[in-house]
């Protein structure tokens, strides 16, 4: 069993299928751009739900546990996000963590994504379920539905040189790009995929799943538990959904993400735990 196998576990959607697209170890090559030399890294989630307006549950635990890893390797770890998660995000994080990105045209976006990128100077750049930008600009959900209205072009951010990550589970997410005709092609995923690439792609059935095994390809390359506890993981999706978030797949506050119930992500991390133990 492997890192990648457990979070492709219970796979609901077909992410499955992308598998063959990429690395084995598709996890650790995208960690391995995290145990470099610490810096600034820039992570960015947040992933509007049209039937409630709010944000989803999916992502933002995830982004925050990405961040906790790094700043125990001595990152400094900043969150990009638009005005409907970022209420969400400065609730998760400590205060001047959050970076407001505006929902604006293209050439706006081009110029603000220029302005955060020469402030920070970030070395990484991370999203975690993130809608990203379709061929045609577009910015749609699992079912096809266009939310370009409450969405930020972050995906200017990733067209640089910048070492990057993406973390997906649909297809429409920020990195999909890397696959972006074998998601249109699978007939099980979005027809009309993210077309932005990253440096290196981690899919998952939950994007969540997928972060917590990044770090724990990281937790393997550092020889440092780097993952969250069960308990505090738990507490994390709590407080996500007590900030506004919902289940994407319900559009319900309870707590679950994409459908699963919290034993089911304390048996993904139980046994992530085991494997870098």
């Amino acid at each position: 069993m492997t890192i990648e196998d457990v979070v492709l576990r219970h796979d609901k959607r077909g992410v499955s299928d992308l598998r063959p697209h990429l690395p084995k170890d598709f996890c650790h090559q995208a960690a391995q751009l995290l145990a470099g030399p610490p810096g600034v890294a820039l992570i960015t989630t947040g992933f509007y739900i049209l039937r409630t307006g709010t944000p989803e549950t999916d992502g933002p635990p995830g982004a925050v546990a990405i961040g906790h890893a790094l700043e125990r390797l001595g990152w400094r770890p900043l969150y990009v996000t638009d005005r409907v998660c970022e209420p969400l995000m400065q609730g998760l994080t400590a205060p001047g963590q959050v970076i407001g990105f505006p929902v604006t045209d293209a050439l706006a976006s081009v110029r603000f994504a220029k302005e955060v990128l020469d402030r920070h100077r970030p070395s990484l750049l991370i999203s975690i379920e993130r809608c990203g930008r379709t061929a045609n600009g577009r910015y749609l959900n699992m079912r096809g539905l266009d939310v370009s209205a409450e969405t930020a072009q972050i995906d200017f951010l990733f067209e640089g040189i910048i070492p990057s990550v993406g973390i997906g589970d649909g297809g429409n997410e920020i990195g999909m790009g890397n696959v972006a005709d074998a998601v249109a092609a699978s007939g099980k995923l979005v027809s009309d995929p993210c077309v932005t690439s990253v440096s290196r792609l981690v899919i998952a059935s939950v994007s969540n799943w997928g972060g917590y095994g990044l770090v724990a390809a990281l937790s393997a390359l550092t020889g440092r538990d780097l993952l969250p506890t069960v308990e505090d993981e738990r507490r994390l999706v709590e407080r996500t959904a007590a900030l506004g978030a919902v289940d994407g797949t319900t559009g319900e506050a309870d707590g679950k993400v994409d459908g699963f119930d919290p034993p089911v992500t304390a048996e993904i991390l139980t046994d992530l735990r085991r494997l870098v133990a």
